[in-house]
């Protein structure tokens, strides 16, 4: 958050380990895909991974591969070739899907296949037959899958961890999850101050998949702490990379997590009324301003933006005033009579003939 650094704010500067703000930022982590028309088309040359799998890739990741039993993180959406129906989308449910390579279901042989040639970062179509996905069947549960369908997966590898026995999150203590969450997100500062953003993103976007809500709500009292301290500067993070971006939306979303957790959170506050306000939407960014000032009354961060929201609002008044005058144009000055000469000389005779009359007629008296 480079305007609040360069003031050196004490509540919405730099936080440690536990927040890094870097200057410059230039790119963080790729846009989600669209899913508009169904599955993306990709013109890059299909690379043949298995009899029954392809794969295109549509950007290139970073890094090695993972090997067998490596815990990988990715987000996919799924299609059957055939018909474009489309029946899975993490990214739609907000949560990537964590896999054990060499311990996938039977299902997801195929996808499995694919993941493992990806690297961190990657983004690829596979082209998968119906014999390494739901087979001759199919499935007629959820996700609802025809009978000999080949699949289409449009992949994102966020990242993976290498370990030799291939442990799950599932199967982790709650002290391993957050250990394992805290290295991300330890991994995530190292890589921002290095400016490797888009890497910095991928680990922040890892740890917070240990975090996930399943796993939240079994938590009380001093590891529910624990979790957040390691939860939500990943949040915030990823909201000042957003913001840079220009990916407001999203930026709001990051903030929203944390404020729901802590309603008080006053980087969350200012991030969130930050990309509000590039939004236009001054109302509801004065509201976070105003409540973020109350547990930072001090903050010229705060207090400046405040101040920037007011010339805003001042100078679109004026801007608006200036549209409504060219309309309508300007007031129309009152016209002056144009003066009758004949009435005039008129009305002095008959006042001059009156006061004669009267003197006359006090002579007379």
């Amino acid at each position: 958050m480079e305007d609040v650094q360069e003031q050196q704010s004490p509540s919405l500067g730099q936080d440690g380990e536990n927040e890094i703000v870097i200057e410059n930022a230039a790119s963080v982590h790729a846009e989600p895909p669209q899913d508009a028309n169904g599955p993306p088309k990709v013109n890059t040359k299909a690379e043949i991974l298995h009899d029954k799998v392809k794969k295109q890739i549509i950007k290139e990741g970073h890094g090695p591969i993972p090997s067998k039993y490596s815990t990988c993180f990715l987000h996919y959406r799924a299609w059957t070739e055939s018909t474009q129906h489309k029946f899975e989308d993490t990214w739609d449910e907000q949560r990537p899907l964590e896999m054990i390579l060499g311990k996938e279901k039977k299902e997801m042989t195929g996808l499995a296949i694919g993941v493992s040639s990806m690297k961190a970062g990657e983004h690829a179509l596979l082209h998968v037959g119906w014999e390494l996905g739901y087979g001759k069947e199919g499935n007629f549960s959820f996700p609802n899958v025809p009978p000999s369908a080949d699949i289409l997966y449009e992949v994102e590898l966020i990242g993976f961890d290498e370990t030799k026995e291939g442990k799950a999150r599932g199967d982790m203590t709650v002290e391993e999850r957050i250990g394992a969450a805290d290295r991300r997100k330890m991994d995530g500062n190292a890589l921002f101050k290095e400016e490797k953003l888009e890497e910095a993103m991928q680990q922040y976007e890892m740890a917070i998949a240990y975090m996930g809500d399943d796993f939240m709500f079994q938590l009380f009292g001093k590891y529910r702490d624990m979790a957040l301290a390691v939860k939500n500067p990943c949040h915030l993070n990823m909201a000042a990379s957003l913001i840079k971006l220009k990916r407001y939306e999203e930026a709001i979303g990051q903030c929203t997590v944390v404020l729901a957790e802590d309603e008080n959170n006053v980087k969350a506050l200012f991030r969130r009324a930050k990309a509000r306000a590039e939004l236009g939407q001054t109302d509801a960014a004065r509201e976070d301003f105003l409540k973020a000032r109350k547990f930072a009354p001090q903050d010229k961060a705060i207090a400046r933006e405040l101040r920037l929201l007011a010339e805003h609002d001042k100078a679109v008044y004026q801007k608006q005033k200036e549209i409504y005058k060219g309309i309508f144009g300007p007031t129309p000055e009152p016209k002056p009579k144009q003066t009758n000469w004949l009435i005039s000389i008129w009305q002095w005779l008959l006042s001059l003939f009156y006061s004669l009359f009267r003197r006359e007629k006090r002579k007379a008296e």
